[in-house]
Order: C-alpha cells, then structure tokens, then sequence
C-alpha cells in the first residue's frame, strides 16, 4: 500500500571502493581514451536508470529511514536525466545525472541536491570508478575536487534491482567519508518514462555541461544557500514543467491542523468506482506530505505527460491508506507539457471503510 517516502539526505550509493591501483583512479595521460566523448566514463548508467524505483532508505540523517522512497527517473535531453521528490514544504531533493567535460576528460556528472529543512545544498560528482558485466554493473561518483575524501556516491545495478549508497564526511568534521544513507530499491515501471526516450532518442553521447573552468579558486564542489554560486541550478535545467496542485474537502468532512494530508500523483489511475487499485500503486511519480489545512501546493521541476491526482487525509497517522482515512475518489487528470504550467483540483469526499 502506500507507505509515503520519505527525503533522504545528500548522495546515494553502494559496494566496496575499488582498490587503490584501479586504473579508472589514475592520472589522465596524453593518450588518456577520456579526452574522447565516445569513450564517455559511466555512460551506461544512463540507460539504466530510466524508470520508476522505489525501495526502502536508511539514513543517519535527522530524517530517518522510510519504506519506501519512489523516485521518477526521465530523460530531460539527449544527454540527462532527472527525478524531483518532495517530503513536505521544507525538505525536497532534485538529482540528474549528465554528461560533464572536466580536466579534458568525459565523465557522467551526478548532481546531487535539495533543500533540507529548508536550506539549499548542492553537490557535484564525477564518476571514478566503472565495472560492468552481464550480471552487475557498478558506477561510483567522487566529489569533484576533495574526491572520496569528501563525499562519494556507489550505485549498482542487478538486473530490476537499484541500490544507492551516499558516504560523507560530515562537512569535513571526519578524515574520510563514512555510509550516510542507502536506498535498495526495485524497477517498478519503464512504460511512464518511453515518450521522453523517445523524444529525445535518450541517451547520446553529447556534452550536457562544460565545467572545464566552473570550478577554478574553489576548494569542494558543494554549494549552499548561504554562499550561492551553484554553476548548474535547477531552474537551468530543461524540459521540466510547474504543476499547481490544490485539493477541497467536502461539506461534510472537517480537518483539524494536527493531522496530514498526502497529494499523490501517479502515471496511471488508482480508482475505479470506490475501490483502490493496488496494482498501479507501481505508477506512482510524485507525492507531498502536507498540514491538512494547507490544501495547495506547486510541484516544481516535473516531467512533462499525463498525470492523475489524488488525496489522502490520514486520519490514523499510519501514513497509508487504511479504514477511517478520507481520500478523494475522482480520478483527476492533468497533462503537463515541456516547460509549462499545469493547475489540477481534487476533492476529499469519501471515508474508507
């Protein structure tokens, strides 16, 4: 059922490091196979992070694990790809990866980032280490200038499996990066995503970002919104729609303030009549945690397509659908396109029994 996610933290990621005289490590040469975007490190991870994943987290972070994190990943370019999550008003996470040029070298770029009860933080990696075969494939990202030192992230493929791993060192309080945070996650659907691979014939080996000189005079590529200068900010970024969301309650049912309402927008419908389909709970995009008396909210950074909305007024506090919540029954639909805005209204009108 729907156990809403929660937000996580900053980087993802898994495995063991790989060993000190791993030539992916290495200094570039002059006959350095990087210098060639062809040759592009950790190109294949683009490939296989289309889709909608959800899994558990666990974290060490103020927020805590959740048993479900649902994440949305679609093509934005020819050469990116992208998921936006929100937890509540105040804590939300934006991560694409993309084709980088750093140090005369191609490497896919995983920027990482979001707000945190409600301060910016954002990080740039550069994937190091690659090892793919027909039955795994492992991608690591290094933080840009300090490397693993700082920050890293591990991401491992096992066939429909997906499981993330962040390391940090805690804004350099410790020697070396320690497990912050893991998300073991499953492919729940490919369907959503095929119209933007199609669109943009997703993924192709071309620049996204040149940061040949984004980084000069800086000692870690980690920005914050006290100190601003995020090279590549989300508003940057292309493709991505805005979606004003609201809800109503009707006559007869009156919210108090103490407890939450979830809004729930899925690829496709989860009603039909007063029965919840349970099967494409799988379609789930987006999802927020809100005051039951805050009844509207903008989904920034949203894929363009079709969508349907739905509201859950959790009466129990269990965070899913359960007897005595009020949900809406309507199967509202929206469609969002490239780069627009969309509005959509649902009403709370009726009490699981």
């Amino acid at each position: 059922m729907l156990a809403i996610v929660g937000l996580f933290s900053l980087t993802l990621l898994l495995l063991q490091c790989k060993k000190k005289d791993d030539p992916t490590d290495a200094p570039p040469s002059n006959n350095n196979p990087l210098s060639d975007i062809n040759n592009t490190l950790g190109f294949g991870l683009l490939n296989k992070v289309k889709g909608i994943w959800n899994g558990p987290v666990t974290s060490t972070t103020p927020l805590g694990g959740y048993p479900e994190w649902i994440v949305d990943f679609r093509p934005i370019s020819e050469n990116q790809i992208s998921a936006k999550n929100e937890l509540d008003t105040l804590n939300d996470i934006h991560m694409s990866f993309f084709i980088a040029k750093y140090n005369n070298e191609y490497r896919v770029c995983f920027r990482n980032g979001g707000s945190f009860g409600g301060q910016t933080r954002v990080s740039y990696f550069l994937a190091d280490s690659v090892s793919e075969t027909s039955s795994q494939s492992y991608y690591r990202f290094a933080e840009i200038l300090k490397g693993r030192s700082r920050a890293y992230t591990e991401v491992i493929f096992r066939n429909d499996s997906l499981i993330m791993k962040s390391y940090t060192n805690k804004y350099n309080t410790l020697t070396s990066a320690s497990l912050h945070m893991t998300w073991a996650a499953k492919l729940q659907d490919t369907t959503s995503c095929q119209t933007a691979v199609t669109n943009f014939n997703f993924p192709k080996k071309t620049m996204t970002k040149d940061f040949s000189s984004t980084f000069t005079g800086q000692t870690e590529a980690v920005y914050y919104s006290t100190t601003g200068g995020d090279p590549y900010t989300e508003n940057q970024q292309p493709y991505l729609g805005q979606a004003t969301i609201n809800y109503t309650y009707a006559g007869t049912y009156t919210p108090s303030a103490s407890k939450k309402t979830f809004l729930i927008i899925t690829t496709q419908p989860l009603i039909s009549g007063f029965t919840i389909n349970t099967g494409n709970l799988k379609y789930r995009s987006r999802y927020v945690i809100l005051s039951a008396t805050d009844q509207s909210f903008v989904f920034n950074y949203m894929h363009p397509g079709t969508y349907y909305l739905y509201a859950l007024y959790d009466t129990d506090g269990n965070n899913t659908f359960s007897s005595g919540d009020w949900v809406s029954t309507t199967n509202t639909t929206f469609s969002l396109p490239n780069q627009g805005t969309s509005t959509a209204t649902t009403q709370i009108n009726f009490t699981i029994p």
